[in-house]
């Protein structure tokens, strides 16, 4: 006959109750999960600070353009008018044309950028809110596309994290909640079986994870080295400072526009002479 904890190395005989002795396989399961999960909470945080970061710099823009670039646009047009009064005057200087073109296409980018905007409505700054931000982790550690074990599971999640994106920028929380109650009653947030074959799906979810941290990285780094950013870290240093930097730039720009307009005056009368 053979006794516990002889013949089967699984069993181990603990007086009268028998347990089972954990498997290599099991055990390295539960280290590679509990690494998955601090990585998981890892990326739902950092997926979390770059939409955040992406929505400020909207947020910012908005208001920059609002402040200051519509103030560029006026700038623009009138330069290009004044390019174009110096052309009439000296019809034959093949210079002065290519001043015109140059000017009247700076015009037209600026006109594009501004838009419809109106200086005088102030946006809304992005302030989510502790709730929605709680929502969004949650979301982008369950969903997240680099955590598809397929192409079709990829479709659907990217799918479902741009609808995340959207709400999240938009403050829905109820959308949010939708997605997230949505995704654990769908067939993809059930888990295969058999510690092996779970063993290695970890192991790969580990690597899909490692890499989207590393995406997002290079991604934060490309943004901060924008022109926008940059400018944004200024005006919020300026704050500290009780300054407004919009305003100031806005406020020398209008005394660009005074001179353009006049300089623009007097060309014309020259033109009458």
């Amino acid at each position: 006959m053979t006794k516990y904890g002889e013949g089967n190395t699984n069993l181990v005989n603990m007086g009268t109750k028998i347990i089972r002795r954990q498997t290599p396989e099991e055990i390295e399961l539960h280290k590679k999960l509990a690494e998955l999960a601090a990585l998981e909470a890892e990326l739902a945080q950092r997926e979390l600070d770059l939409a955040t970061l992406q929505a400020e710099l909207r947020a910012f823009e908005n208001r920059y353009l609002r402040i200051v670039g519509v103030r560029y646009t006026k700038l623009d047009e009138i330069e290009a008018q004044i390019a174009e009064a110096l052309a009439r005057l000296n019809p034959k200087d093949n210079k002065a044309k290519e001043r015109v073109e140059k000017a009247r296409y700076q015009a037209q980018e600026s006109a594009h950028a501004t838009g419809n905007i109106q200086e005088q409505k102030e946006p809304l700054k992005f302030k989510p809110s502790e709730n929605l931000k709680k929502l969004y982790r949650e979301i982008a550690k369950l969903i997240h596309p680099d955590l598809a074990t397929d192409e079709e599971e990829r479709a659907r999640r990217q799918h479902l994290m741009a609808e995340a994106n959207r709400a999240y920028k938009e403050g829905d929380e109820e959308h949010l909640r939708t997605i997230l109650r949505e995704w654990e009653s769908s067939p993809e947030s059930v888990k295969g079986e058999g510690p092996g074959a779970e063993l290695v799906r970890v192991i790969r979810k580990i690597a899909q994870v490692e890499e989207r941290l590393r995406t997002i990285e290079f991604e934060f780094a490309q943004i901060k080295e924008t022109d926008l950013y940059k400018l944004k870290i200024k005006v919020e240093e300026a704050e500290k400072e009780k300054r407004d930097l919009l305003s100031d730039m806005a406020g020398q720009i209008d005394k660009q526009l005074a001179d353009a307009r006049k300089r623009l005056a007097e060309i014309k009368e020259r033109a009458k002479a």
